[in-house]
């Protein structure tokens, strides 16, 4: 089989699938795992998948920065933050992740809705100067412009002295095994360290998302209190989830 040719079988396969497991790939095709392995290391340049352990997933589509992501599902993510604003209770203390489904999350809480805000976006905090009843804290440090958000040691440290009641969570990839996952370091480590701070977290994940992956780990599953997404419940990434006793909240 042709480079090309392989190249068209692993996209179909990646797919079909969701997954390629490169030693079963290899024995399909009767060649190296090595060959295969080259292959997926060209698709990834490509931005065409995410390698992993043992082969690669699919990448997500969410890695793309700020201004190009708010074209990506908008539907998507307006019923993913009308679920995430109906748990938010008066005079609670929400701790609101960045990221464009965050900021639809702002459009659906209620303009007169007493709350605590606690941000670590200059987007999200800029957005909730209208919500008359809501306090805004927003925690400084470096801003990451990818994600228009503040990332790094002293940032973390301000997350570190606050808290809420919940935590709503951006990622870029949703898959079972690969987990929770972001495309830079010092963003998921931030991540991390909000969650930390919350009495619950809700990972906030319009279906575009589920069932890729990007490249560092946020959290893993049992640190979480639920997924919020519009994918279809007989997704078999959902039901997967699902079967492991992940709390999936369904965005209609």
């Amino acid at each position: 089989m042709l480079a090309a040719e392989r190249r068209e079988h692993l996209l179909d396969l990646l797919a079909r699938e969701g997954k390629i497991v490169a030693k079963d790939v290899a024995a399909e095709l009767g060649i190296s795992e090595d060959s295969v392995r080259r292959d997926l290391r060209d698709l990834a340049s490509e931005g065409l998948c995410q390698r992993v352990y043992g082969g690669a997933l699919p990448v997500s589509p969410a890695v793309a920065n700020y201004r190009a992501r708010q074209s990506v599902a908008p539907d998507g993510k307006r019923k993913v933050a009308a679920v995430a604003a109906g748990l938010v209770r008066p005079g609670g203390a929400l701790i609101l992740d960045g990221g464009t489904t965050a900021l639809a999350v702002v459009h659906a809480l209620p303009r007169d809705l007493p709350c605590t805000v606690i941000t670590h976006s200059p987007t999200i905090a800029a957005a909730l100067i209208d919500h008359a009843s809501a306090e805004i804290y927003l925690l400084g440090g470096r801003i990451f412009k990818h994600s228009a958000v503040a990332c790094g040691a002293a940032a973390v440290e301000a997350a570190q002295n606050v808290s809420a009641d919940l935590c709503f969570l951006g990622v870029t990839g949703v898959h079972p095994d690969a987990g929770l996952t972001t495309g830079d370091a010092e963003e998921a480590a931030m991540k991390r360290a909000l969650a930390a701070r919350a009495a619950d977290t809700y990972v906030l994940a319009s279906s575009e998302k589920i069932g890729t992956a990007s490249r560092f780990r946020v959290l893993p599953w049992e640190e979480i209190s639920g997924l919020i997404t519009d994918a279809d419940p007989q997704d078999p990434v959902i039901e997967e989830l699902a079967g492991r006793g992940v709390e999936v909240l369904r965005a209609r």
